[in-house]
């Protein structure tokens, strides 16, 4: 299964990429994580079902100091990825 997921709040500034990258670490998910320029967090999670809905819930809430306001999600075609990355802004 692979994910988009749009996380919308105070999300860039407050350690969101590398945190995100520890938890898809730690639940074996594998995909990448960027800012975009809205000010939203972009991440594309593909594994197991219940692996990207623990992702997706720790993501409602994320690292200390985010806000998320909202999640959208959205299952896409899948895509071969053989880690989880932090993109540079923008990518």
């Amino acid at each position: 299964m692979t994910m988009l997921l749009i996380v919308h709040g105070v999300v860039q500034g407050v350690n969101y990429r590398q945190s995100t990258l520890s938890k898809a670490m730690e639940l074996g998910v594998v995909g990448n994580v960027s800012n975009l320029p809205d000010g939203t967090v972009k991440i594309i999670a593909k594994g197991m079902p219940e692996q990207i809905d623990k992702l997706i819930e720790w993501c409602r809430v994320g690292p200390k100091h985010a806000k998320v306001i909202n999640v959208s999600c959205h299952e896409i075609d899948d895509k071969p990825f053989d880690s989880f990355v932090v993109l540079r802004e923008h990518d």
